[in-house]
């Protein structure tokens, strides 16, 4: 009899497996027509990983990782994925919580005792979530004339400590870059580590993540991809940006497999307790969690998102729990490319929402 009951088990196994293959074969031609639209418009170079229930369905690169010695880009390809790292910086706060270091409540002051009066109702709940009322550094008038000259963590929070708040803490939602970068600041007074090797040691590290990290402008990164921008003739090399600027709002590369790593990690509980991934995902407002969106599709299934941008580069990646989906694309062009496959990807897997703007 357990025999038998071990042969129904693998029978079912199969079934499923069978059904799941079938279910996602006719999506595949359109998923391939939805990128190369983009390839075809010279709007999309980079990589595109789908999977669900553990099976990767489709992870390929497009076009060229570098246009100059025509290497082309593949799964294995390291681009920077812009504010995607805000995610990595929200888990690191989480971890340090679960470690008694921090509370979320906890006003950052307790951590700060030279923050100004104004910062003093804040807390890390608030800049998780963007609602510190920090202005964002990167809409300074002088931001885009600095953003090529090193910098340090201390010297990127003296630029916005002694601006206004745009509102009362707590009462509005306004994406501030500056607020993930105060984050990274409070990591590396909290734990005496710089924020890359905090990230490196007890995130990309435990979940095999080798092809990812905290990006270098002068460090010899392999396989990593090359930053273009749109022309008048073509694509061209993208703006200079200082790694040091983006900290930890957009300071890390990956691969896109890699962050299927992250995702089956971070969702399958091999990072994060329970409690501290419910706090991580549930919404506070404008549909914005800790790093992360979380909106409903039209059949109401929760789908967990964030873009990124930087010079040259732009991200995007999505998990649905409920068919543990992950839509992974990432591009070295500027521009909305990556944004409209993933969102296109969406339709095509019956998971559509309305996206907002941030």
């Amino acid at each position: 009899m357990k025999v038998w009951a071990g042969s129904a088990t693998v029978f079912g196994a199969l079934a499923l497996l069978v059904s799941t293959a079938l279910a996602i074969q006719p999506d595949l031609p359109r998923i391939e027509k939805a990128v190369q639209k983009r390839v075809a418009k010279g709007q999309f170079m980079g990589a595109v990983l789908v999977a669900r229930s553990g099976r990767t369905i489709l992870s390929k690169g497009y076009g060229k990782a570098n246009l100059e010695w025509q290497i082309p880009n593949s799964s294995h390809t390291r681009f920077r994925i812009g504010s995607v790292t805000k995610q990595f910086t929200a888990a690191s706060v989480l971890l340090l919580e679960e470690r008694g270091k921090l509370k979320i409540a906890d006003p950052i002051s307790k951590y700060l005792p030279d923050a100004p009066p104004a910062w003093r109702p804040i807390t890390f709940f608030n800049l998780l979530t963007h609602t510190s009322g920090i202005p964002d550094l990167t809409a300074f008038p002088d931001f885009d004339a600095t953003e090529a000259y090193p910098t340090t963590p201390e010297k990127l929070v003296g630029r916005f400590r002694d601006k206004p708040l745009d509102f009362p803490p707590g009462t509005a939602f306004k994406y501030s870059n500056s607020g993930y970068i105060l984050l990274g600041y409070l990591i590396e007074k909290i734990t005496g580590q710089t924020y890359r090797q905090f990230v490196q040691e007890n995130i990309l590290g435990p979940l095999g993540m080798k092809s990812s990290g905290y990006d270098s402008n002068v460090e010899i990164v392999l396989q990593h991809a090359e930053g273009y921008a749109s022309g008048k003739s073509g694509l061209v090399v993208a703006g200079y940006v200082d790694m040091s600027i983006p900290f930890a709002a957009g300071g890390l590369y990956s691969t896109t497999e890699d962050l299927l790593r992250w995702e089956e990690g971070l969702y399958g509980g091999k990072l994060l307790s329970a409690a501290s991934l419910t706090k991580m995902i549930t919404p506070f407002k404008e549909d914005y969690a800790f790093g992360v969106a979380v909106d409903l599709d039209a059949r109401g299934n929760r789908v967990i998102w964030h873009r990124g941008a930087i010079e040259g580069f732009s991200a995007s990646l999505i998990y649905v729990p409920a068919e543990r989906l992950s839509v992974i694309v990432l591009s070295n062009i500027e521009g909305s490319a990556a944004r409209d496959i993933s969102d296109a990807i969406l339709e095509i897997t019956d998971h559509e929402f309305n996206i907002p703007k941030h």
